[in-house]
């Protein structure tokens, strides 16, 4: 509660970018994003109500060298001071842009707001930074209640042999956030907090009733924080990631066709490779890859075309996992798919037609995949299938209803004697050792991160971080949806795990990649980054002036600078 307050506070008004003039008609338009849409749809972020503007027609956008503007197919063009832009075409203040027959004018944002009204909204700033809370506080609740739990291990157990993993996630923990408040320059910690109590949780369970496993969940730990870092240095530039997505598509493709062609079957589903004592599971990567895709939109935002190419490559990639029998996976894509298709497009006729697919395609699964069938014949029945496909569901109903509030203890639970419980089940096997409080502390954070997703993006300046925070916290939030609610026969079971929790090397790595797209909607994340080069008496910023000689301020002839 305490790190979602600090997020919730921590978070700054939002004041137009620049604006848009139509003198013609007495409008003024607020730009108040990285990428614009323009056109007549009601979906456009700058709607014209205009016949001769296209329902798609342009995307104004912002980046480091000045504002453009990008052409999406209109049909009547879009001219800048009587000059067809022909592909990104830079825009200064002070230009004259002619959609159709509206013509608009690129103005600085309004500065004639009083000082007595400036120094307000200063203190407001103040005040909510006053309210958060900083990272060392958060860490150290968290480390209190690492070593409660690894104390509570040791006496339960008579060894000192749980002490190790948790004092090396301990360890790691405060390391990260040195490197990150010394290094990175980040005031900001509350993301990874939560991220770090669902870690170490998931490591506390896992080394009292497996030590190599804890040991495997912390090198995991460690590479899903390197990926963490590179993601937030790779997203900072949108343009970056719009040059680089096709080739991460394929790549992504690639992984999962070498799966299929030298995967290893197990549990029913050929989506690992075994090489030697590692096994890795691709698929969970390839979450990454496919947010990557669907959130580079930018100069096409809306566009048909676009749509079409993000629709045909998730069918791809949809269809591979079919074939590997990774259905659990499969109905994530899926539904991450519709947050994306949504957002980019705010079409209920694109989810409908979706959904509508999928249903069939469900159909025709469960007609030639019996055992798939034979999981939807259980499920809502479990006890008259106790000893075949309801056996782990059962299992995790009456262990984890022996827990209570406070659980049985660590390491003396039955469930752990079940196949699976470290992973697939582990929502019950920490309701049946860690209590119910606890386990639903872990199911409230990871649901709280669309919260706070959702937060985010309101203030977001780009199109790219809105979508992909949204999408990510999305997918996150319906895998622990699937997980929790399968156990408990609420869903059918589909063996995906806890993010975060649930024993996976890859599935926490992964996790910590997703969250790093969470993190960059964050205003604060990379405000450090910007705040040598950004004029202070930018309202819609609010960074100390520039001394840099190289730096151009305002003028009519100069480009705005992020």
């Amino acid at each position: 509660m305490t790190a979602f307050i600090s997020l919730r506070y921590g978070r700054r008004e939002k004041h137009a970018l620049v604006t848009l003039e139509d003198t013609d008609r007495e409008i003024l338009y607020p730009v108040l994003f990285w990428e614009n849409s323009i056109g007549r749809s009601r979906t456009s972020d700058i709607r014209i109500k205009d016949p001769t503007v296209s329902r798609e027609h342009a995307v104004l956008l912002r980046r480091s060298n000045g504002w453009f503007i990008a052409d999406t197919g209109s049909k009547a063009g879009v001219y800048v001071n009587g000059q067809q832009a022909q592909g990104r075409t830079p825009v200064y203040i002070g230009d004259q842009i002619r959609l159709g027959l509206s013509v608009l004018t690129l103005r600085r944002a309004d500065d004639t707001t009083a000082y007595s009204e400036r120094e307000y909204l200063r203190y407001k700033e103040a005040k909510r930074e006053s309210r958060t809370v900083t990272g060392s506080v958060l860490l150290m609740l968290i480390t209190v209640y690492i070593l409660f739990l690894t104390a509570e291990a040791v006496l339960n157990m008579n060894s000192f042999a749980p002490v190790i993993a948790p004092l090396g996630f301990v360890t790691v923990m405060w390391i990260f956030y040195a490197v990150s408040r010394r290094f990175f320059k980040r005031r900001c910690f509350e993301l990874e907090a939560l991220a770090f109590l669902l870690s170490g949780t998931g490591i506390i369970l896992n080394t009292v009733h497996d030590q190599r496993q804890s040991f495997v969940q912390l090198a995991a730990l460690v590479l899903g924080i390197i990926i963490y870092c590179f993601m937030l240095w790779f997203i900072e530039v949108p343009d970056r990631v719009m040059k680089w997505r096709w080739l991460i598509a394929v790549g992504a493709l690639g992984m999962l066709g070498l799966t299929i062609a030298i995967g290893t079957n197990l549990n029913g589903a050929k989506n690992w490779i075994v090489l030697g004592p590692v096994s890795i599971q691709p698929a969970e990567f390839v979450k990454i890859a496919y947010i990557f895709i669907g959130a580079s939109t930018l100069d096409y935002l809306q566009t048909r075309k676009n749509l079409f190419g993000f629709i045909l490559v998730s069918g791809m990639y949809v269809g591979v996992l079919v074939l590997m029998s990774d259905f659990g996976t499969a109905v994530i894509f899926f539904a991450t798919f519709l947050v994306i298709a949504f957002m980019r497009s705010g079409d209920f006729k694109t989810i409908i037609l979706a959904v509508t697919a999928a249903a069939l395609a469900i159909i025709v699964v469960l007609s030639v995949k019996p055992y798939i069938a034979a999981r939807f014949q259980a499920w809502g029945h479990v006890w008259e299938y106790a000893t075949e496909e309801g056996y782990q569901q059962i299992n995790t109903l009456i262990y984890s209803s022996s827990g209570g509030l406070f659980g049985v203890g660590l390491s003396k639970g039955c469930l752990q004697y079940v196949f699976a419980s470290e992973s697939d089940l582990v929502f019950g096997l920490a309701t049946e050792e860690l209590g119910l409080i606890i386990a639903v502390l872990c199911g409230v954070v990871i649901g709280g991160l669309m919260l706070y997703a959702r937060a985010v993006i309101t203030r977001s300046r780009s199109t790219f971080y809105s979508i992909a925070a949204c999408s990510a916290a999305g997918l996150l939030v319906f895998q622990a949806a699937l997980n929790i609610f399968g156990v408990v026969d609420l869903l059918p079971l589909t063996g995906v795990t806890l993010p975060f929790v649930s024993y996976g090397g890859s599935s926490m790595a992964a996790c910590w990649g997703l969250l790093a797209f969470i993190k960059s909607a964050d205003e604060r994340t990379y405000s450090h980054r910007h705040a040598k080069t950004v004029p202070a008496d930018d309202d819609d910023d609010g960074y100390e002036r520039s001394d840099d000689p190289d730096y151009t301020d305002y003028t009519e002839q100069a480009y705005t600078r992020i």
